[in-house]
């Protein structure tokens, strides 16, 4: 009997192992060989295109430096961690997928999950500094206007140095970096939860300061705006030109702002709650081929922020084009008058 209780409580206790403990190598794949050289490409398509996109928008925001309002030089910062993200993480894991294996051990394993939580976090954070800067500069005009360049490097330097204190805490003993369940990626060891009190309090720290409150931040700041702009539109019509161009532009800048943080939000809530099922539910409860999806979905929010800029900017620029050929009409006009 006592050998029976002995062995259950072994088996018990083995359940409740994370993945990377147990006797298995934690950084064999678990998907098929045919999967992880699809994902491969998938993650070697995607890596190219951010590393192309965010270059080209750092690339031409520089050419213009000196004139860059506080909201763009927002924008270029999460262009920077987009592009810290498609050159410092992904080739780590495509070589992976491609070898069917994770490759570069513990050390290689710990940077990778450093190097995503670092930018990923800098990416969302970046973002609620955006949308606060729209929300100040369309419903607190006295505020907005108060905001100046300076003003966006100082929050600059918050914003990496947040970004620097998050990631780098699990190092201090009270969290890590983990192998994912399908071996062959690296990120936050979710799986503390399950082990601890104190792992428990780690993993709901890094979620509410990292992800729910950011969130709520752009939430709040985004309704307002879209509440503000509903009962303002037509006071602004009443305006002179050079406030209405103003008025514009703005405009164009929250719309920009609002559907990054929607790319960004639809790309990682789906990971986030895969995470958070590991950390708190059943252990084992998340299928592994089930949770490389949300993984996938994730590294692609990289990519989406060029697009929304070249497509709102070519919106912009046909609209003030339509504008300046109306403006050329009415001037035409007057003179033949």
């Amino acid at each position: 009997m006592n050998g029976m209780a002995s062995d259950h409580n072994t088996s018990s206790q083995e359940d409740f192992l994370p993945h990377y403990l147990r006797k298995e190598d934690p950084f064999a794949s678990k998907l098929s060989r045919e999967a992880d050289i699809v994902a491969g490409f998938y993650l070697t398509v995607i890596g190219i295109l951010s590393t192309l996109g965010n270059g080209y928008v750092i690339f031409m925001s520089s050419k213009r430096k000196k004139k860059l309002r506080p909201a763009e030089i927002m924008t270029v910062n999460l262009a920077v961690c987009d592009l810290g993200i498609s050159v410092v993480g992904k080739p780590f894991s495509i070589i992976s997928f491609f070898c069917h294996r994770w490759v570069f051990g513990w050390m290689g394993c710990r940077w990778y999950g450093w190097a995503g939580f670092f930018f990923g976090c800098g990416s969302l954070i970046t973002m609620t500094a955006v949308s606060l800067d729209r929300y100040l500069k369309i419903c607190h005009l006295s505020y907005g206007t108060w905001l100046k360049r300076h003003h966006a490097f100082i929050c600059l330097a918050i914003i990496w140095a947040y970004a620097t204190f998050w990631a780098t805490v699990p190092f201090a003993g009270v969290g890590n970096y983990a192998p994912e369940p399908f071996g062959t990626s690296c990120t936050l060891d979710w799986w503390l939860a399950q082990a601890s009190v104190a792992g428990q309090a780690f993993i709901l720290s890094i979620l509410f300061f990292c992800l729910l409150f950011p969130t709520v931040v752009i939430v709040f700041s985004y309704v307002k705006i879209i509440l503000k702009v509903k009962s303002s539109t037509k006071e602004v019509a009443h305006y002179d030109t050079r406030i209405q161009n103003s008025h514009i532009l703005e405009m164009k800048l929250t719309k920009v702002a609002m559907l990054i943080c929607a790319g960004f939000l639809i790309a990682w809530i789906p990971y986030a709650v895969v995470s958070v099922w590991s950390a708190f539910g059943q252990p084992d409860s998340v299928p592994i081929q089930f949770s490389v999806i949300p993984t996938l979905l994730a590294k692609s929010a990289a990519m989406y922020n060029p697009i929304i800029y070249q497509v709102i900017d070519c919106k912009f620029a046909c609209c003030r084009s339509g504008g300046l050929k109306t403006l050329q009409r009415k001037s035409s006009l007057k003179k033949s008058r």
